[in-house]
């Protein structure tokens, strides 16, 4: 047999072989389902921290401090998710309260790199001692520091390594002091090898004037800063943060009460100095779940 009829012959073979599996049945595995992904979620964990440090002021005195919270969601579509939560912290504060217990809930939506986050928070102070302005009628006036806080927040992955992020925060009525409370911040991401990343933000809070409870005081505005590296393992990680502020120990005792001698509070030591506001060094052992890990 020549060359070329053993080519034709080769070639024809390879031709047959799939028509005749089709004459008897044989098809192609069909391409696998796609994987439902469930309309409801939920995240949940915890922390363990050598001091709560919110926006450069310790809440917790420069002492240790917990906190545990749950959070459930409602993915409405791909793009967008619904969700609302509680989170509780141990706090040492003037007013002592027994817990910062924070209320929240809003919407996130998610569009290829860039995502955005609307919400509101509202934070609550049970079994704090309410302060006083006087005793017996018609001067009794008793205040909470209870208040509510807007926020927005947007985020873009640069890529792998790199993201970046922006955020607002307002209150008509910071700490129920009768100021208002604008903190805006800009943040940074860059992912490292072995699971680790190195973080920061920069922001300003731009705090108003107090209504006549306390005087018409002025609270001072003030810039803060964080930066720190975190190595995370599956659900844990591992936070080491620096963080500081521009206040002065004055403006500190101001803004927080801490060490205050002004009259409604009743509390401090009367030296108007707190080193709440000062640079901290803050080591933050956390735990992370969702409902869709556990599958």
């Amino acid at each position: 047999m020549s060359f070329k009829y053993s080519a034709i012959l080769a070639a024809s073979a390879v031709v047959a072989v799939p028509a005749f599996a089709a004459d008897l049945g044989v098809s192609k595995a069909p391409a696998p389902a796609p994987v439902a992904v469930s309309m409801f979620d939920f995240a949940a964990g915890g922390k363990i921290m050598s001091d709560y440090n919110f926006r450069g002021i310790s809440q917790s005195d420069r002492k240790p401090s917990g906190t545990a919270y749950f959070e459930g969601r409602f993915n409405i579509n791909e793009t967008f998710q619904a969700y609302a939560g509680i989170q509780a912290y141990a706090v040492k504060l003037p007013s002592d309260p027994s817990a910062e217990v924070d209320l929240f809930g809003g919407v996130r939506a998610t569009f290829g790199a860039l995502t955005f986050d609307v919400g509101v928070m509202k934070y609550w102070y049970p079994g704090e001692t309410e302060i006083k302005i006087a005793t017996g009628a018609p001067f009794d006036y008793i205040k909470s520091t209870d208040f509510l806080e807007y926020y927005g927040k947007v985020g873009y992955t640069i890529n792998d390594m790199f993201s970046v992020g922006a955020n607002v925060f307002h209150s008509q009525n910071w700490l129920n002091t009768g100021a208002t409370g604008t903190y805006v911040s800009g943040t940074g991401k860059v992912t490292l090898p072995y699971d680790l990343a190195l973080s920061g933000e920069l922001g300003r809070y731009f705090l108003g004037t107090t209504d006549s409870f306390y005087g018409f005081a002025k609270l001072p505005d003030y810039t803060y800063w964080n930066v720190g590296l975190t190595y995370t393992y599956k659900v844990l990680s591992l936070d080491l943060r620096y963080h500081d502020t521009n206040l002065s120990k004055g403006e500190c005792s101001l803004v927080t009460g801490n060490n205050s001698s002004f009259a409604p509070l009743g509390i401090g030591n009367g030296t108007d100095r707190s080193k709440w506001c000062s640079a901290a060094f803050v080591a933050t052992l956390s735990v992370d779940i969702t409902g869709a890990s556990l599958k």
